[in-house]
């Protein structure tokens, strides 16, 4: 009888220890618990939204007389760097009018809350000095103290600038039968190379887009519907040339 009853509790002792084996649990639920363990590395959260700043700075070359808000060569930049750069916002400000010379301009930045916090700012003046026969002397003294307030408000980083050289309204309907086409060509290049020469002594940035606008009289689509100013297409091949220059300053 007591070797009866010692073998069965060696039965139920065996038996008790073989529910304690590592390998009878179900691993499949470790492995449910492994797989629903939070990742450090996991990141669901959206990317941030990227705000750049814009200041352009003109005339009439600036505003887009005669084209819509958006042909303009300022909204079309815009447009181009929201659509390279993803989750982007691009903030544009655009201070200028038909019509300004320099001084005007400087007139119309001094009536505004200028602020210094800008990724990219453009200039494009000086038109109207030419057009209504200002002392170039003027020029030379004024265009470089709005390149320093475009500097000022490019963060006050001189390579956050982009200076515009002036389009030439001579190859224009409205140039050819204003004036002499020739020596306003000829002025206007007096004024570019000031302009070209400055900013190369400067290192500042400058964008020839006036070989363009000498392209008024072949392909009248240059041209917008006043005879006089860049039409939308124009302003496109401003963009095609300032866009490579503009990702390369505010990335």
């Amino acid at each position: 009888m007591k070797t009866i009853l010692y073998s069965f509790l060696i039965l139920i002792l065996f038996a008790s220890c073989s529910s304690d084996d590592p390998s009878d649990m179900d691993m499949s639920t470790q492995d449910t618990e492994d797989t629903n363990t939070p990742d450090p590395d996991d990141d669901d959260d959206p990317e941030p939204l990227q705000i750049y700043k814009i200041l352009s700075l003109g005339d009439s070359y600036t505003i887009g007389q005669s084209v819509c808000n958006t042909c303009r060569f300022p909204e079309q930049l815009n447009d181009s760097l929201t659509h390279i750069i993803s989750n982007s916002n691009i903030i544009s400000t655009v201070i200028a009018q038909t019509g300004w010379t320099t001084t005007d301009l400087q007139i119309g930045i001094a009536s505004e809350t200028l602020t210094t916090d800008y990724e990219l700012v453009t200039l494009l003046i000086g038109v109207n000095n030419q057009f209504q026969n200002a002392p170039f002397s003027i020029y030379e003294t004024e265009f470089p103290q709005l390149v320093e307030t475009a500097i000022m408000a490019a963060n006050g980083d001189k390579s956050n600038l982009i200076v515009l050289s002036i389009p030439d309204y001579a190859f224009t309907p409205f140039g050819q039968n204003n004036g002499n086409p020739v020596e306003t060509s000829q002025e206007i290049d007096v004024y570019n190379t000031f302009i070209e020469t400055y900013c190369s002594q400067e290192n500042i940035s400058f964008l020839n887009i006036t070989d363009i606008t000498r392209m008024g009289l072949e392909d009248p689509s240059l041209v917008a519907a006043d005879g006089l100013h860049p039409s939308q297409s124009a302003y496109t091949k401003f963009v095609e040339r300032l866009l490579p220059l503009a990702l390369e300053k505010i990335l």
